[in-house]
């Protein structure tokens, strides 16, 4: 970090998002901590990754652990030793990331990976660790994100004393639903997602019944039954995707090396998996 970013970003936590959305005006700088000129969510007052709207309170989570076994009924995705469950997104090729002493890092260009295996309904968790030393900041301090089905994003990101848009913050559905609160840990520390997710149904091409999503970060209750309003996009309304009753997990390369382990996944019953 420079010292002119070192400086400004101390500021803004000295003085708060009303400052910073003046210091800072979206759209002028590389890593924006807001805008102001998107759309409005609907049924919402708040328009999307929305300057002004309220961050969570931050809420320090409790010692962690170490890392469990999986329960007996669960499908292992990663257990350290090999990527074998897990392919890249955009030539459906082996997953390139690198594994390091039981952990898979992010290695930048690599892209996206997503399971080979698809799921409907199911409860997943998943273990990450976010760069430390941090880099940058905003959007810019150890991004990536698990996506549902491949699409719905539970946003991963280096929100511990980081000033970002609401719905951008650590296990936000990103860019429609803020975390209740902030229960990040610093960079370098490793720390947990308990996802339970039911997806969409829909019929002759429309939605009958939305998707929801309950996230755990870290143990605390961050996602209560979230509804899902569609697919996750940058600074843009969600999408509505008609899409079957499986779909894989995806995780992101954003270019940041952040690093994943003892990632399972129980799948509840709704949907058949398929390959």
């Amino acid at each position: 970090m420079s010292i002119r970013h070192y400086f400004s970003f101390s500021l803004l936590l000295a003085v708060g998002p009303l400052i910073a959305a003046t210091t800072f005006a979206a759209g002028t700088e590389e890593f924006p901590t807001g805008y102001s000129d998107a759309p409005k969510l609907p049924n919402s007052q708040w328009r999307i990754h929305d300057e002004a709207r309220p961050r969570p309170p931050i809420v320090a989570p409790g010692a962690a652990g170490a890392s469990a076994k999986p329960p007996a009924d669960a499908i292992v995705l990663f257990d350290g030793t090999n990527l074998d469950a897990w392919r890249t997104v955009k030539d459906k090729s082996p997953a390139k990331w690198k594994i390091v002493d039981g952990y898979m890092e992010v290695t930048a260009g690599a892209g996206d990976i997503q399971t080979r295996e698809e799921f409907g309904d199911s409860q997943l968790h998943v273990e990450f660790a976010t760069p430390s030393p941090p880099i940058n900041r905003s959007q810019g301090r150890g991004n990536s994100g698990v996506f549902l089905y491949g699409m719905y994003e539970v946003q991963i990101l280096d929100s511990f004393e980081n000033l970002t848009y609401a719905d951008g913050q650590a296990s936000a559905i990103y860019g429609q639903s803020p975390p209740l609160v902030n229960a990040s840990r610093p960079p370098g520390e490793w720390q947990t997602f308990d996802i339970i997710y039911t997806g969409p149904r829909f019929k002759d091409g429309k939605i009958v019944t939305p998707g929801y999503v309950t996230v755990l970060h870290n143990g605390v209750l961050t996602q209560n039954h979230t509804e899902l309003l569609g697919a996750s996009r940058h600074h843009a309304l969600p999408a509505q995707v008609v899409h079957g009753p499986a779909g894989p997990i995806q995780l992101q390369d954003h270019d940041y090396p952040v690093r994943f382990r003892n990632i399972w996944i129980r799948p509840l019953g709704a949907g058949p998996a398929s390959r």
